[in-house]
C-alpha cells in the first residue's frame, strides 16, 4: 500500500456518509442512566437534562458538549466505560466547581454504534445546539467523514489518540486536533520499544513483525509508518487484516502459526482484541510477543482470558486506577450523590473510563484557555474554543493542580502542532491488572515530520487548502 493512498478515500467516505444521512428518517439520541446502579448502555430518546443527573438544558447560557458514543453493538464493552468517564467528568465540574469559571456545562449523548453514517447524523443533529463546543467523534471513520465538514461549520474535532495522523499539522488542518498521539506515533513507539528489547534498532534486521489489524480506516492508519520503519531497519512486515468486528480469526492465526513472526502488533478494537488473545493462546503464540495499540490495552480486552493473557503488552496513553485526586473527586461529587453514569463504582478508574475523563478534561481546559483570551465567565463559541485547543499548555504542575498527577504526559499545542504530545508507555497484563513497564516513549520526529509534512501537503493540494498565515495563528 502506498504510504499516502488512503488519503484520497476521505472524499468518498464523506459522500457515502452524507448519502446515508439523507436516507435516514429517524434521529436517535442516547442518554446514559442517571445514577450508579442504572442499566449502563441503555438507549433513550431523552435530551441530556434532568435525566442525566447534573446536566442543565442546552441553552445560550451553558457550554454544550455533544457526546458521540456507542453503547450498543460489538464495540459496546469498550465504548461504554469511555462514554461513562466523559459524562462523569462533566458532571463533576458542574457539581464541584459550578462549571467553567461559572459557566455551567450541558451535554447530550448520541448513539453511533461505531457506524460512520450514524456518526455523521449525530453530528448534523447536535452541531446547531446553542453553545456547542467541539466534537469527539470516537471513531476514525467518522473523523474522516467530518474532516471536510468541520472547516465549513467552524467546529473543531478532538481525536484523542486516533483519527487522521497527518492532521497533527495545524498549518493545513486548522480544525483537527489529534491530541496526545496518532496511529503513526503509536506504531513508531512500538518499533522503538522492540528495537530496545533486541539491543538496538539495527537488530531488527531480518526479524518478522506481523500486523494483525482491524480492516477499517482505524486499522489501516499505521501501515505507512510501519512500512517506512521496515524500509529503514530491514524487518519483514506481514499484514494480516481481520474483517470487522473480528469474532472470526482462525484463518489469521493459522497464518501466524505458519509464518512464526518474532512479534505481533495488534491493531484491534472491541471483541477483536479478546478474540485475538484467545486465538494466540489456542495456537501457542507467546502473549509476551504481542503488542497492542492503546485501543487494545484495556480490561475488556483481557478479563475474559485472565491468566491466559498474562504477559500480553499494549501501549497506554493514560494510567488506570482510582488513586488520582480527580477520580476521588468524581466518586465524592458524583457517585456519592447518586449521579454516577457507570453501572458500578468498580468501573471507575479502569483504563477506558479514565481515558474518557482525560478527554473531557482536555475539552474543559480548552474552554478555560479560550476564556482567558475572550472573556472569563462567558460561553465560548466553537471558533473561540478552537483557539483554546490550539493554545493548550498543561504542564506537569498544571496537571497535578487539576488532580491528574502523572495519569497522562504533559501536553502543549501550537498553531503548527495540534497533537501536543507524542508520548506513550508500554504496559503489561500480569494476569489480574495492567502495570506500566516503560517510561514515556516519544515518537521520533526525524521519522515522523517528513511523513506528516508530505501527507498534509498532499491532502491540502487535493483539496485546494492553503497554508495558514501567521496572522491566522493569532486569531
Amino acid at each position: 500500500m502506498n504510504a499516502l493512498t488512503f488519503r484520497t478515500s476521505l472524499t468518498g467516505i464523506a459522500i457515502a456518509a452524507a448519502l446515508a444521512l439523507s436516507a435516514c428518517g429517524k434521529q436517535e439520541t442516547a442518554t446514559a442512566p442517571a445514577a450508579s446502579g442504572g442499566a449502563s448502555g441503555a438507549t433513550t430518546t431523552a435530551a441530556a437534562g434532568g435525566s442525566t443527573g447534573g446536566s442543565p438544558a442546552a441553552t445560550g447560557d451553558t457550554q454544550f458538549f455533544p457526546l458521540l458514543s456507542y453503547r450498543t453493538g460489538p464495540y459496546a464493552p469498550n465504548g461504554i466505560p469511555w462514554a461513562d468517564g466523559k459524562q462523569d467528568y462533566l458532571k463533576m465540574i458542574n457539581e464541584r466547581d459550578g462549571g467553567i469559571n461559572g459557566v455551567k456545562i450541558s451535554f447530550e449523548e448520541c448513539e453511533t454504534g461505531y457506524a460512520t453514517d450514524r456518526g455523521v447524523e449525530c453530528y448534523e443533529r447536535l452541531k446547531t445546539k446553542p453553545g456547542v463546543t467541539m466534537f469527539d467523534p470516537q471513531s476514525t471513520g467518522i473523523t474522516f467523514a467530518l474532516t471536510e465538514k468541520a472547516p465549513v461549520d467552524k467546529i473543531p474535532l478532538m481525536t484523542f489518540g486516533y483519527g487522521l495522523s497527518v492532521s497533527q499539522n495545524g498549518e493545513f488542518f486548522k480544525w483537527n486536533f489529534p491530541y496526545m498521539g496518532s496511529y503513526w506515533t503509536a506504531a513508531d513507539a512500538l518499533i522503538q520499544h522492540l528495537g530496545t528489547k533486541e539491543g538496538g534498532l539495527d537488530k531488527l534486521k531480518g526479524k518478522k513483525i506481523a500486523l494483525v489489524y482491524h480492516d477499517s480506516p482505524f486499522g489501516k492508519e499505521p501501515i505507512p509508518l510501519l512500512q517506512k520503519r521496515a524500509e529503514m531497519h530491514g524487518f519483514d512486515l506481514q499484514m494480516l487484516p481481520v474483517t470487522a468486528p473480528g469474532v472470526e480469526q482462525k484463518a489469521t492465526w493459522l497464518q501466524v502459526r505458519q509464518s512464526k513472526p518474532d512479534y505481533v502488533l495488534l491493531w484491534g478494537w472491541g471483541v477483536m482484541n479478546s478474540t485475538a488473545i484467545k486465538e494466540a493462546q489456542a495456537t501457542g503464540y507467546p502473549r509476551d510477543k504481542m503488542y497492542g495499540v492503546w485501543w487494545a490495552g484495556a480490561e475488556p480486552d483481557v478479563k475474559d482470558v485472565a491468566a491466559g493473557a498474562k504477559g500480553y503488552n499494549a501501549l497506554s496513553l493514560n494510567a488506570s486506577g482510582q488513586e488520582p485526586t480527580v477520580i476521588q473527586d468524581i466518586l465524592k461529587h458524583v457517585y456519592d450523590k447518586g449521579n454516577g453514569t457507570a453501572n458500578s463504582k468498580d468501573e471507575v478508574g479502569t483504563v477506558l473510563y479514565n481515558r474518557g475523563v482525560v478527554i473531557q478534561m482536555l475539552g474543559v481546559e480548552a474552554v478555560r484557555a479560550a476564556q482567558e483570551k475572550f472573556g472569563k465567565g462567558k460561553v465560548m463559541t466553537a471558533e473561540q474554543v478552537r483557539w483554546g485547543m490550539e493554545n493548550l499548555n498543561l504542564t506537569k504542575e498544571k496537571l497535578a493542580e487539576l488532580g491528574f498527577g502523572d495519569m497522562i504526559h504533559p501536553i502543549t499545542t501550537t498553531c503548527k502542532d495540534h497533537m501536543g504530545s507524542t508520548a506513550s508507555r508500554v504496559q503489561t497484563w500480569d494476569g489480574s491488572k495492567w502495570a506500566p513497564v516503560t517510561d514515556w516513549i516519544q515518537a521520533d520526529p526525524a521519522v515522523m515530520e517528513p511523513l506528516i509534512k508530505a501527507g498534509a501537503e498532499k491532502y491540502a493540494g487535493e483539496k485546494g487548502i492553503k497554508a495558514r498565515e501567521e496572522a491566522d495563528c493569532n486569531s
